[in-house]
């Protein structure tokens, strides 16, 4: 199953720059380096803006106050050297040179594989900077605008290049000002993307889509109606990703997706969609809130990304402290379907860094939420084989915190683990059937591999009624299950 752990490449080659007292960039980061990124159960390393940012994009930031506020609260000693521009206003793709270039980049792609990881990068499909090159080249492929549209509403055109065109947006939010709209429904704007998308696969193993439902026929009508021509007859995504596989077979396709169209997305060829809903419920929401959104088909969630951060959300350790983010952290890493980390989570960073930002502010490692990820992900790595089984808590009628307990199973031919989290702030007690019939009459030790816990029970009570749990608030245990005796008796 998919792990991927986001990297934000020019923050993190500044802090390796300070860190080794030389200029690093990615064909020059040490092999120790290297090491640690390739933590166990990790098998994918998403370098988050390698992309030639733009210089028009950047002097737009530059006059946002809004934005120039939001960097000062990151980092309240930001210059403006510290502000590199959004690296989602892409300019062209094309490794930036700052960073190493393309040879830079393949050099990280080898030292990556070389430790069984593949390597993804951005596709930003909805948007591109004022100064790339379509805007002169290509008028077609973007929403275009006239002299009236510019006139009446500043905000929501720009003039590039010659040509007015219309901001890039969703249909939630006000237009943003740094990049321009491409249009979903140009032919020609469909066969440059296929085009972009076989040269990046030509230097990674896949690809995260920044807002990927926004090009969907459906969305796209909605938020620019007759601007945008008549829908074509096919969507979007099926045609561009079935024409990139004809070159790269295996090539990744990871959507960030938000409005529940996750299904829709994977039915149209997506590998994997964020799972923005399991996010919100472990933030917002209590236990039986989590569990019906785990009820969904099991073929469905093995195509979901679980996370509890990244780039775009607060960090964890600041919404989600102490054991509670823990706990969180235990349900994401041990669902079936994908699992995304973010770079300093591990280390339980607080500020969330703009990504327009070069710089982050220097924070203090927390050491034991460092240790309990360092245990947590080969836990998970271990246990999520085979058949993943979700289980139903039983409780006394005089007792109800069996409420806020989650758990599942995972069975392999090899092996079975249990996963329990108590997700809630009281202690709680269950009872947890378990599924495997054959137990009866044997004896059976639980191993918790998170910490040095081990509980022996017969078979026939883990069977029915149900091994009995009582957790602390915001608890959570992997347990590798084996047979350690005969008989029962």
């Amino acid at each position: 199953m998919t792990v991927v752990h986001e990297i934000n490449t020019l923050v993190w080659l500044g802090e390796l720059t300070v860190r080794y007292g030389r200029r690093i960039t990615l064909g020059e980061v040490p092999g120790e380096v290297w090491d640690e990124v390739a933590r166990p159960g990790v098998d994918t390393v998403w370098l988050m803006g390698v992309w030639e940012r733009s210089p028009a994009g950047l002097r737009i930031a530059l006059r946002e106050e809004g934005l120039m506020a939001s960097f000062r609260e990151a980092l309240p000693d930001v210059t403006e050297a510290d502000v590199a521009g959004s690296p989602y206003c892409v300019r062209a793709y094309v490794v930036d040179a700052s960073l190493g270039g393309t040879a830079g980049l393949a050099a990280a792609r080898a030292e990556l594989a070389a430790r069984g990881l593949r390597l993804i990068l951005d596709h930003v499909p909805n948007h591109v900077a004022p100064d790339h090159l379509w805007t002169a080249r290509y008028p077609d492929r973007l929403i275009r605008g006239g002299a009236d549209d510019l006139a009446r509403d500043p905000d929501a055109f720009v003039e590039a290049s010659g040509h007015v065109y219309a901001r890039g947006r969703d249909p939630y939010f006000p237009p943003w000002p740094d990049v321009v709209q491409l249009n979903a429904f140009s032919e020609e704007l469909r066969e440059a993307t296929v085009e972009t998308l076989v040269s990046v696969g030509d230097q990674a193993d896949g690809v995260r889509c920044d807002m990927a439902m926004l090009m969907m026929n459906d969305v796209f009508a909605r938020t620019w109606g007759e601007r945008a021509g008549p829908p074509p007859a096919e969507d979007f995504w099926p045609r561009v990703i079935e024409r990139v596989r004809e070159r790269h077979p295996d090539f990744l396709f990871v959507a960030e997706a938000y409005w529940d169209l996750e299904g829709a997305l994977l039915q149209q060829g997506f590998d994997h969609c964020y799972d923005k809903r399991l996010y919100d419920r472990l933030l917002h929401e209590d236990a039986d809130s989590v569990r019906a959104h785990l009820r969904a088909d099991p073929a469905y969630q093995r195509g979901l990304v679980r996370f509890v951060e990244n780039h775009d959300e607060p960090r964890a350790a600041a919404v989600l402290p102490g054991e509670r983010g823990r706990a969180a952290a235990v349900v994401v890493a041990t669902l079936p379907g994908a699992t995304l980390w973010h770079e300093g989570q591990f280390e339980g960073r607080r500020t969330r860094t703009p990504v327009f930002l070069a710089r982050g502010p220097r924070e203090p490692v927390d050491e034991p939420l460092r240790a309990f990820y360092g245990r947590l992900l080969p836990a998970a790595a271990t246990a999520r084989r085979g058949v993943w089984r979700p289980l139903a808590p039983v409780g006394r009628p005089d007792n109800d915190t069996h409420r806020g307990v989650l758990a599942w199973t995972w069975t392999h031919a090899d092996a079975r683990h249990l996963v329990v989290v108590n997700q809630s702030d009281r202690p709680a007690q269950a009872r947890l059937p378990l599924p495997w019939e054959d137990l009866r009459g044997l004896r059976h030790r639980l191993s918790d591999l998170l910490g040095d816990r081990t509980y022996d029970r017969a078979g026939d009570e883990l069977c029915d009624p149900g091994l009995f749990v009582a957790l602390d608030p915001w608890e959570g245990q992997v347990f590798a299950v084996s047979v350690t005796g005969g008989e029962t008796g």
